[in-house]
């Protein structure tokens, strides 16, 4: 039995409450493989945690901050002290999902041992159930020797945007027949190293779909099939939040055009001075 919370509402922030509760688990997920689809966001802060929690099987902890919250111009320069304070703030929010936190460049590359001290600080200062790596080959010792240390880890194969200065850009992978037996091979080898799910991003569908059928780990497509047994999406791009989004994206709302005219409303309010009224001033 884990712990949830629920919101105190006589307070002037939502603030966590404890009350039994059981968390979905990283074992679940791995279950789920050629079954329900696994329902996977990102989450930033404690309270967008909370907004997905109920919807999500997972949250991702994304490295995607850097450039969503932190207006950088690559996940490159994301630091792992981010992604701990980001994890915990998610971790406290969220009730229900599995909290995965990325790892970012510079944090596992070197040495199975720098991975797992790195990771290792993750799970300690945030909580989260898992951490989630980029890297096909090259990286499957690595996620053997986490997975064989009690750290569960999600893989990332395809487009891998901590590589983009190797890669040259954003654009979908898999195209030529070598690229595309390249990738699988990554596919198979980090799943069978241990990873208990594998993120296939920006690659073409049927590569997608040909990884889902060959890799035992569930497969969380970004722009590859939806012949993925899940599928995640950053969840500013999901809620319409920038003008420009990469083809793969679904908007599902255009928050930015509403936020946009709620404080053009506040400011008018306040320049002609219609706000505060008298229900919100002390008497």
């Amino acid at each position: 039995m884990s712990t949830t919370f629920t919101l105190d509402t006589a307070t002037s922030r939502a603030h966590p409450v404890p009350e039994p509760v059981r968390r979905l688990t990283v074992p679940g997920i791995a279950k789920r493989k050629g079954g329900e689809p696994v329902v996977m966001l990102t989450a930033y802060t404690a309270r967008m945690a909370q907004l997905l929690d109920k919807h999500c099987d997972m949250l991702l902890v994304g490295d995607s901050l850097g450039q969503v919250i932190y207006g950088l111009d690559t996940t490159v320069k994301v630091t792992l002290d981010m992604m701990i304070a980001h994890g915990a703030a998610v971790v406290r929010g969220s009730y229900r999902s599995v909290v995965v936190v990325d790892m970012p460049f510079g944090s596992y590359e070197a040495s199975p041992q720098q991975a797992f001290e790195s990771a290792a600080r993750v799970m300690k200062e945030t909580g989260a159930a898992a951490v989630k790596l980029e890297g096909g080959t090259a990286m499957a010792e690595t996620i053997s020797f986490l997975s064989r240390r009690g750290i569960p880890v999600v893989a990332h194969v395809g487009l891998t945007p901590q590589a983009v200065n190797a890669l040259g850009g954003y654009g979908a992978r898999g195209r030529s027949e070598a690229e595309a037996a390249t990738i699988l091979a990554d596919a198979v080898a980090v799943a069978e190293a241990g990873a208990f799910a594998l993120v296939v991003e920006g690659v073409v569908e049927p590569l997608a779909r040909q990884i889902t059928e060959s890799v035992r780990c569930p497969t969380i497509g970004i722009g590859a099939s939806a012949a993925c047994d899940g599928q995640v999406l950053v969840v500013d791009d999901m809620l319409g939040m920038f003008e420009r989004v990469p083809r793969f994206v679904e908007r599902f709302d255009d928050l930015a055009v509403r936020i946009d005219a709620a404080a053009g409303s506040y400011a008018a309010a306040v320049r002609e001075r219609r706000f505060p009224t008298e229900k919100q001033l002390y008497r």
